[in-house]
């Protein structure tokens, strides 16, 4: 299954990521702080963005999930503007983070990063502001998508959406005779050693969107914005779900095997997981559960120091469009941000729009995308827990 593969490695290098989160989320000079002030601007929010787009320079350089530079599309685009596309492939956010950290060192023009990624860009000062005024199918984005809070501060939009894909409920229809109508069942001891769930830091999030929804004496009104009390609720949780899982998996392939030979009936995934059993005929099935789901959405962010700045634009000019949108969407396995790209997915596979809900605003609406922990409070307060220490505490505490 080589479509949609490369996603699948983003959680599966948590090793030395302590000291890029130190300085990218911790301690450090403003300008690497995402635990800014209240209140406060990334350090390139005064940048003043293009008015037009000029004379492509021919050459653009992109850091890429892998998958996300094909030559089905990349080809169409250098032909029609000239821009030659250099692609460097990143299987992680945090290496993502790690390159374009100094606004690519004036080598790369743009990444396309994850929520859980953005911010640190964000405030690390890595990306500037775009004007989305030269990016026309900007216009027929999914509203949600137009100014998420992932990729837009106060206004000012430092990058454009691109794809997106929730994080569902993957069970074992011959162990679960109906859909589970709740998360419950990946923190039941009824289901003890036929759990399986992502290691990943972000997974704090799923546990804390569950908890908002079964305890709401909690007050967590964000998954991704939590006091010091809500957290240690949530790890608590997480810690009691410890003993019933059979593995923490870091790899698409790992959950598959573990479906595929029955060491697992039901846990975390992404809808990849589900079509590559299917596939091979084994019995499974997704659901989103009534707490709700987490998803990911990516969006492609401008280099501060990009050096090819009008190849930039026409790059993102271009991957907004329906087509190559629709192109990306089938050939990868995810969800175009562009409405009007789902005539075209049926056209190149017929059901993909269905499939995928490009047809369905609502269902993304649903969606608590990923995005940087940050002390950062959406209140304004300052005491919510930083991404580091979602971090170690999934280390220390939860897998450790």
């Amino acid at each position: 299954m080589k479509k949609g593969y490369g996603r699948w490695w983003r959680i599966s290098a948590l090793a030395g990521v302590m000291a890029l989160l130190a300085s990218a989320c911790g301690g450090g000079t403003t300008a690497n702080n995402t635990n800014a002030a209240p209140g406060g601007q990334p350090p390139t929010a005064k940048m003043k963005t293009q008015s037009s787009i000029g004379k492509g320079e021919g050459q653009l350089n992109l850091i890429g999930w892998p998958g996300y530079t094909e030559p089905e599309w990349v080809k169409p685009f250098e032909q029609q503007t000239g821009c030659q596309v250099h692609a460097k492939s990143a299987n992680t956010s945090d290496e993502m983070v790690t390159l374009m950290r100094g606004g690519g060192g004036g080598q790369y023009d743009m990444v396309s990063a994850s929520g859980d990624a953005d911010l640190r860009l964000i405030y690390g000062g890595d990306v500037k502001p775009v004007n989305v005024n030269l990016i026309p199918a900007w216009n027929d984005f999914f509203p949600q998508f137009q100014g998420p809070s992932f990729n837009t501060i106060s206004g000012a939009h430092y990058g454009v959406s691109l794809q997106w894909g929730p994080n569902v409920l993957l069970y074992n229809t011959k162990k679960f005779s109906k859909a589970p109508p709740s998360w419950s069942a990946i923190y039941s001891p009824k289901n003890k050693g036929q759990v399986t769930v992502p290691d990943n830091p972000i997974q704090i999030a799923d546990a804390a969107l569950y908890l908002s929804k079964t305890k709401p004496s909690l007050g967590i009104a964000d998954p991704y914005e939590l006091t010091q009390p809500q957290f240690q609720a949530v790890i608590n949780l997480l810690k009691q779900q410890r003993p019933l899982v059979r593995k923490y998996w870091a790899l698409a392939s790992q959950e598959i095997s573990m479906f595929k030979n029955g060491d697992a009936s039901v846990g975390a995934a992404w809808p990849f997981q589900t079509s590559s059993l299917e596939a091979v005929g084994a019995p499974v099935a997704e659901t989103i559960p009534k707490e709700g789901a987490t998803g990911w959405a990516d969006s492609w962010l401008l280099a501060t120091k990009a050096p090819h700045p009008n190849c930039a634009y026409m790059w993102m000019k271009y991957i907004s469009s329906p087509k190559p949108q629709a192109q990306q969407a089938t050939n990868y396995g995810e969800t175009p941000v562009n409405s009007k790209a789902c005539p075209i997915m049926d056209h190149l596979t017929k059901g993909s729009c269905d499939k995928f809900h490009a047809n369905d605003p609502s269902y993304s609406q649903s969606l608590a995308f990923w995005k940087t922990p940050l002390a950062n409070c959406g209140d304004g307060k300052t005491d919510c827990v930083p991404y580091a220490d979602w971090q170690q505490a999934w280390t220390t505490e939860v897998t450790g």
